[in-house]
């Protein structure tokens, strides 16, 4: 199963990008954030994408994420939820073959930190539960958090800066102790230079001095057998990469997860 993640900083800006990602890499699963469109504005190009059942949920203009599952391991659609601490369109899931993939978008906290906060906690609670019930995960998306100071260039590191104060930090750590491994850094444990979103000036990306704030958090078990895990710096012009993760893995539908039924 190769799963992508991708913060597209609007779906109408990236239309033609999500397409060449599609086309490009092929993924069973994607999930993607920041959409910024409620499903009737989602360009019709994608809204219905051949081949995938597709679900958009999001806001004009804010937050917002995708769920897009290939046909190919999915023969009915499935049952795209909603966990209950669903805040501004910012997560959603679905159960493939015994595995709960999710698409989730953390608020920035910049504005909110309490909030940003709950939702983290909230997300502890959720992997606590899969985990006391034997289920596995997949949490996929911008997390909003750099998780060690190796996750940010020196350049970047600062005190007191949201995504890296010691209490969000602390919070990952806490979701990651719920039987979950963070697939990147497992695979590329020491690289220095990994990493998937650059801010938008001084040509930052083009001298990698970024964060990595956007994950592939897998179950133990499933982590184990991940054989790739990949930032495609180079592409698109969001100012977020997309990474994509690989496991040898079949995944079919298998129910919901817990939660209410998706709506939009």
């Amino acid at each position: 199963m190769k799963i992508g993640t991708w913060n597209v900083n609007g779906i109408r800006a990236r239309e033609a990008q999500v397409g060449e990602f599609i086309a490009r890499e092929g993924p069973d699963v994607v999930c993607l954030q920041e959409i910024k469109a409620p499903p009737s504005k989602v360009p019709p190009s994608l809204c219905e994408l051949e081949g995938y059942w597709c679900l958009w949920h999001g806001e004009t203009a804010y937050s917002g994420v995708a769920l897009l599952v290939r046909k190919a391991i999915a023969p009915e659609r499935p049952a795209f939820v909603h966990p209950p601490f669903d805040l501004e369109t910012r997560i959603a899931t679905c159960e493939l073959g015994g595995v709960t993939v999710a698409s989730i978008y953390v608020p920035n906290g910049g504005k909110d930190l309490a909030a940003k906060l709950r939702f983290l906690e909230a997300m502890e609670r959720f992997a606590a539960d899969a985990q006391a019930s034997g289920r596995r995960l997949v949490l996929c998306g911008d997390l909003n958090v750099a998780r060690t100071d190796l996750d940010v260039h020196p350049k970047e590191r600062k005190a007191g800066a949201i995504g890296q104060l010691p209490e969000e930090r602390a919070l990952f750590e806490r979701i990651l102790s719920r039987g979950l491994v963070d697939v990147g850094r497992a695979l590329d444990p020491a690289n220095e230079g990994l990493f998937t979103w650059w801010a938008p000036w001084r040509n930052l990306r083009q001298r990698n001095i970024g964060w990595r704030i956007d994950y592939v958090l897998a179950s133990a078990s499933l982590a184990a057998s991940a054989t790739r895990c990949r930032v495609l710096a180079d592409f698109g012009t969001s100012d977020h990469a997309p990474v994509v993760a690989e496991f040898p893995v079949a995944a079919s539908p298998a129910g919901a997860a817990n939660g209410a039924s998706a709506a939009s």
